[in-house]
């Protein structure tokens, strides 16, 4: 028959303690990789707010050149039109060139509506790129979690 050992109160305790110990060292193992995650996707976020401003700071630089240049095309040909209505040899004539201009403007400056709107959504999709991703990493952390 075989002999049952009762541990003694020293072994439950050394065999608590080891226990207890090698717990609160995976537990402090987790911590530690969980705190470095944290850190390392607030990193990432910060990043991401970075390249989303840039973006939107380009964007905006391009949109502003655009608008100054077709403001100074619009002048321009404002001041030929008016040259040209104002050098015109009969009133019937200047109210030709003047129907003419007209026409053409709202027609350039519908075009040139569409194009800042184009111009405006790409800014935001370029801009919201990086903010997208990070979101998405969120996502897939909480799943994964």
């Amino acid at each position: 028959m075989a002999k049952k050992t009762i541990p003694t109160g020293a072994e439950t305790i050394e065999t608590a303690y080891v226990s207890g110990t090698e717990a609160m060292k995976d537990g402090f193992e987790k911590a530690v990789k969980s705190y470095d995650h944290i850190i390392t996707f607030g990193k990432d976020n910060a990043e991401a707010v970075l390249k989303s401003a840039n973006a939107a700071g380009k964007g905006v630089e391009t949109f502003n050149s655009e608008v100054m240049a077709f403001a100074r095309k619009s002048t321009e040909d404002s001041v030929a039109a008016a040259k040209a209505v104002f050098s015109s040899k009969t009133v019937e004539e200047a109210f030709q060139l003047q129907s003419e201009f007209s026409k053409q403007m709202f027609e350039t400056y519908v075009d040139q509506l569409a194009k800042f709107g184009d111009m405006a959504l790409a800014m935001t999709r370029k801009a919201a790129e990086p903010i997208q991703a990070r979101v998405s990493a969120f996502s897939e952390l909480v799943r994964a979690a």
